[in-house]
């Protein structure tokens, strides 16, 4: 039996969508986020000496990192859904998108959060104005130039196809989801990208992706 090792609020919502789609059945098995510091609790490490979500069990495999997770899944289970087949183009697109969500996307994503909660965090009064002077100049100088550059990328590619592969829907497309809802809810994605936030929509209404929030929560928090 697969058991997915849930936090809230995390990558791992894109492992509880792909078994969905895929129709597998799953134990879920939730890690509350600290609420003063929103960390993994440490009985995660008990699972994976990192700590952290997503980790899937199955059998005797314990496995993190959620490119790892959906590739072992789809080779395991997938009987050929979900993924284009070996050798044709739309592989090589598939593969690609696979590692660039976290390896070129995330990072500026991530580095938006680190420097918007130095700004807004508490500290002493006298420190506030330096730190918020050091976050609004990082993310003029170098985060932000940076998310504008990936958003355009993302946007363009997807004027070569409906999906990020090609043009049927596949796990890439729910690898590149948590970057794009992240760059939604906290890096100003909006409307003047007209055809990623039509990917958001399309996503957001898969009923295997409806599933996966009702069973496990939301990707992100929401408003």
């Amino acid at each position: 039996m697969i058991t997915v090792h849930h936090l809230n609020h995390s990558r791992s919502h894109r492992v509880l969508w792909l078994l969905e789609e895929l129709e597998l059945l799953y134990e879920l098995k939730r890690y509350p986020r600290d609420p003063k510091t929103m960390l993994a609790p440490a009985e995660l490490k008990a699972i994976h000496p990192l700590g952290k979500s997503p980790v899937i069990t199955d059998d005797d495999l314990t496995l993190a990192e959620s490119a790892a997770i959906i590739e072992y899944l789809l080779e395991r289970y997938g009987n050929g859904r979900l993924m284009p087949q070996s050798g044709a183009p739309e592989y090589r697109r598939f593969r690609y998108w696979m590692h660039y969500a976290e390896g070129s996307a995330m990072p500026p994503l991530l580095l938006k959060l680190v420097f918007d909660r130095v700004a807004d965090g508490p500290m002493p009064f006298f420190i506030r104005p330096v730190a918020r002077a050091i976050a609004k100049g990082a993310n003029r100088a170098f985060i932000g130039p940076q998310l504008k550059t990936h958003l355009d990328y993302m946007e363009a590619e997807l004027e070569k196809s409906e999906w990020f592969a090609g043009e049927a829907f596949s796990a890439a497309d729910i690898q590149m989801s948590f970057p794009i809802e992240a760059a939604h809810a906290r890096a100003g994605l909006d409307e003047s990208r007209p055809r990623l936030m039509c990917f958001l929509q399309r996503i957001q209404q898969r009923p295997a992706y409806k599933r996966a929030v009702e069973r496990g929560g939301p990707a992100l928090p929401t408003a």
